[in-house]
């Protein structure tokens, strides 16, 4: 049996899976993307690999390289499917609403216009996002219709194609904090809580985490939310809205955990490594037992 792990600079994450592979005694591939060239009509050095575990730092080389991959046959952790839902809020909503998950209220305008329409259909305050993005970047709370109206201005003019997909959501206002649950291979793990006196309660903005116990509550929805969107690996994003309870926020296909290891107690590396270990050992008996055939 043997795994790959693509990745496109080795951070701390990385170190620690590759650490827990060692430990464990599973022989890992390092691959870098940026040095590859793919076939996607030639397996070539592929096909010794039993799984692929995707660590890269770019979206767009993830998409690429993973359908490349699962063109080729290659079990991919996670699959493309997954990345695709997990990395564009809009279609994360769409899944969630599919799966009957409760999920804040949004809005889709394709025009500033619409947008701002959206927007007053959700009411003040209200959020715009980009549906591609991360660390909280891009995104801003807007308190009235002038703002609203700027800031859909600005994205229709000076935005990428990706900004020009107006999408407005519900405003929660949460008791300054937001609940993340880690999931690996549906089975929630691990939990912190982001709190920060600032409205975007994310770490990369500056947010201080601390370790959640896991209730029933949290691991259901958890579970759900990562059955919803395929992910073999995710963090869930909740949060705490004072009329209606927990809300699925956002899902993250492609988790950072170095900062909540010590936080919650767990190893968070070593479930990783090990769920991927189990989708590796599955797809290796497949394809034996395909070859007997």
């Amino acid at each position: 049996m043997r795994i790959a792990m693509l990745h496109s600079r080795i951070r701390a994450e990385e170190r620690l899976l590759l650490d827990c592979f060692d430990e464990i005694g599973v022989e890992i591939t390092s691959i870098d993307l940026r040095g590859e060239v793919f076939d996607p009509s030639d397996p070539g050095k592929w096909v010794q690999f039993d799984a692929v575990l995707d660590r890269s730092m770019s979206l767009t080389h993830s998409r690429a390289a993973v359908m490349i991959l699962e063109g080729l046959g290659v079990r991919c952790i996670n699959p493309g499917s997954a990345t695709e839902i997990c990395s564009d809020k809009l279609a994360t909503t769409i899944a969630l609403v599919r799966a009957g998950l409760p999920t804040p209220g949004v809005r889709v305008g394709l025009t500033a216009e619409t947008g701002l329409e959206a927007v007053e259909q959700i009411g003040y305050p209200c959020v715009l996002k980009p549906t591609v993005g991360s660390w909280g970047r891009l995104m801003a709370r807007v308190n009235d219709r002038d703002a609203a109206e700027a800031v859909l201005e600005h994205r229709e003019t000076l935005g990428s194609v990706a900004q020009r997909v107006m999408y407005a959501q519900e405003y929660i206002a949460k008791p300054d904090r937001d609940i993340r649950v880690f999931v690996v291979g549906h089975e929630p793990i691990a939990a912190i809580v982001r709190s920060s006196e600032h409205w975007v309660t994310n770490t990369a903005r500056g947010a201080q985490a601390a370790g959640l116990p896991l209730n029933e509550e949290l691991r259901e929805l958890a579970a759900r939310s990562s059955h919803a969107v395929g992910a073999d690996l995710c963090a869930i994003d909740l949060l705490e809205c004072p009329r209606r309870g927990l809300l699925v926020n956002e899902i993250n296909h492609s988790m950072e955990f170095r900062n909540s290891i010590e936080t919650t107690g767990v190893n968070i590396p070593m479930h990783i490594a090990r769920h991927a270990i189990r989708i590796a050992e599955s797809a290796c008996a497949s394809s034996e037992s395909g070859a007997a055939v």
